[in-house]
């Protein structure tokens, strides 16, 4: 049976292209979570074990069995804790920006791959494609803990409605979007997106952000816009990470938060058109 809350962290960070660095940051920020807050769930952002600061460089990607999560899953089972991350990863010979489900056993299983991936070339901004380094992901994924329904995406998935709809229609409890935004579409973009996804799927949301300034071992440098949130099934943010650097954020989701807005807004009733993938 579902219990009626969850209680779950949202880990901020800055990543750089160290992967070793990258996780003993991972570890630091575990160990700010106390054992008597009694989280059951714990979610790094995108690129949480390694950033490309260099245009260009090859992007490798962990594999399953790789050594560095063997390390998560350590802790995971420690803890008895879930460790959801996302981060570049090598799948049956191709290479995907993907999160990584690590659940409180030390068990570690692929959860989902980026669908939308990011091509863009800003007015006086960078231009970036995601396409160049990564193969596209094929569907939605739903990730269940302690019964609970996260509907997964990641980082740009944010802009297509269509896939937080899809969600919405299968009952999602909370959604999870593990970003790494720049800081001026982050600037203008990621809260309206964010708190909209909740208001029209009446779930959670759980985004959280790379921030800060990221220096490359051997040069590069990335800034990201951070301000990683937990917003309620009203679209209220209950929880914003101001910090520029890494930070952590607990919240304890409520059953009876999401009951209430669905009674009062009964928007699955009201639905008209079909969504389908």
């Amino acid at each position: 049976m579902k219990p009626s809350s969850l209680t779950v962290a949202v880990c901020q960070m800055t990543s750089s292209d160290d992967v070793e660095a990258n996780l003993m940051q991972m570890e630091n920020l575990l160990e700010r979570i106390p054992d008597s807050a009694g989280v059951r769930a714990a979610f790094f952002p995108e690129n949480a074990l390694y950033t490309r600061l260099i245009e260009g460089e090859k992007i490798v990607g962990v594999e399953i069995h790789d050594e560095i999560l063997r390390a998560l899953a350590v802790i995971a089972k420690k803890r008895r804790l879930h460790l959801h991350l996302t981060t570049p990863v090598r799948l049956e010979h191709h290479v995907y920006n993907a999160s990584l489900h690590i659940n409180d056993l030390g068990e570690v299983s692929p959860s989902y791959q980026k669908m939308h991936l990011f091509d863009i070339a800003l007015v006086n901004g960078p231009s970036v494609r995601e396409s160049d380094s990564f193969r596209h992901g094929s569907g939605l994924k739903i990730l269940e803990i302690d019964g609970w329904k996260f509907g997964q995406s990641i980082c740009y998935d944010v802009r297509f409605a269509e896939l937080y709809a899809t969600y919405a229609r299968q009952g999602v409890d909370a959604i999870l979007v593990p970003s790494a935004f720049l800081v001026r579409t982050g600037e203008a973009h990621w809260e309206v997106l964010l708190r909209a996804r909740a208001i029209e799927s009446q779930a959670y949301v759980l985004a959280p952000a790379q921030a800060g300034v990221h220096h490359g071992r051997h040069g590069g440098m990335r800034e990201t816009y951070g301000h990683s949130l937990i917003v309620d099934p009203w679209g209220t943010v209950q929880a914003r990470l101001t910090e520029r650097g890494p930070a952590v954020a607990l919240h304890t989701l409520q059953s009876d938060e999401i009951e209430k807005v669905r009674r009062q807004i009964p928007m699955k009733d009201h639905r008209r058109l079909p969504v389908s993938f």
